[in-house]
């Protein structure tokens, strides 16, 4: 399963429902763009540190972007930007998603369901 940013936010903020969530998947990703998202809110090299530390232990394997992945994307931005507001990095998870054919975990399902695609794992926080 491939986890969303905001699941793993969840998680790294102690949310047991979000740990309880992750726990479950046996296999655990994340795209290469969450993993960015998640260095990018991140308020220190500790705290950077700390999150790769626990993605580690935790199994996660970060998935690349392909030029398969870039496409897709762009055609999901093409499809659903003005009538659905889809934005860039959600463009790119989804397609990595996609691609892969796993189902997504996420706590912004709206965000992804116009897209027929992707199979959604919805998650409440």
């Amino acid at each position: 399963m491939i986890f969303d940013t905001d699941v793993l936010i969840w998680a790294l903020r102690g949310s047991a429902r979000a740990a309880r969530a992750i726990d479950a998947a046996r296999d655990r990703s994340l795209s290469i763009v969450s993993w960015m998202e998640l260095l990018q809110g991140s308020r220190s090299k500790l705290e950077s540190r700390a999150i790769r530390k626990s993605l580690r232990e935790l199994g996660f394997s970060v998935l690349p972007l392909s030029e398969t992945i870039g496409a897709a994307a762009a055609g999901l931005i093409e499809q659903h930007s003005l009538a659905h507001g889809i934005q860039l990095a959600d463009a790119l998870i989804a397609a990595t998603a996609i691609e892969v054919a796993q189902p997504l975990c996420t706590g912004n399902a709206k965000h992804f369901r116009p897209i027929s695609a992707i199979a959604l794992a919805p998650f409440r926080p």
